[in-house]
């Protein structure tokens, strides 16, 4: 897939700003297991939490729940956060290559504050990457933002929900 372009990441920042109430958002980020027969020789690699055999599929969607990247094949038995780390996506974030750097003022505040990718719990919080804050000790502030980020990842998971519903997948 072809590397997004400083315009095309501005667009759909504006965009998840506009729709979702998040600002400065260029994507959110989940995976899916597969469930698959049990490969030959395999032993527990491809086993995972879910108590089945699988693959996973990790993808990113913009704010038109259109597929960004997306990585597929990765073990059942490794966690979304451990299948990041190790997939061309997080290289091109990593190396710079996925221009995140651009920083922008939040909407109504003098704060900058560079693109961000929106992720669950099961994601490393990254200078790039936005996660939920804990459940536990939760203030107002941080509920707000708990919600925020909620409906900027429904864009991801609604991308499966369509695909499943149709038939695509």
């Amino acid at each position: 897939m072809p590397v997004p372009t400083a315009e095309m990441l501005l667009a759909t920042s504006n965009e998840f700003y506009l729709k979702w109430n998040f600002p400065n958002c260029v994507g959110s980020i989940d995976g899916k297991y597969i469930r698959l027969k049990c490969p030959s020789n395999s032993g527990s690699m491809y086993y995972s939490c879910k108590h089945y055999y699988s693959i996973v599929l990790q993808w990113l969607a913009d704010s038109r729940y259109k597929f960004v990247a997306i990585d597929v094949g990765a073990y059942g038995k490794q966690s979304d956060g451990g299948i990041f780390r190790h997939n061309s996506l997080y290289q091109l974030l990593s190396s710079n290559n996925f221009d995140m750097s651009n920083a922008r003022k939040l909407p109504l505040s003098d704060v900058e504050l560079t693109f961000v990718i929106l992720g669950d719990e099961a994601f490393p919080l990254l200078s790039y990457l936005m996660r939920p804050y804990p459940r536990r000790q939760l203030t107002e502030s941080r509920r707000l933002f708990n919600y925020r980020l909620s409906r900027g990842r429904r864009v991801v998971e609604s991308v499966l929900e369509y695909l499943q519903v149709n038939g695509e997948y």
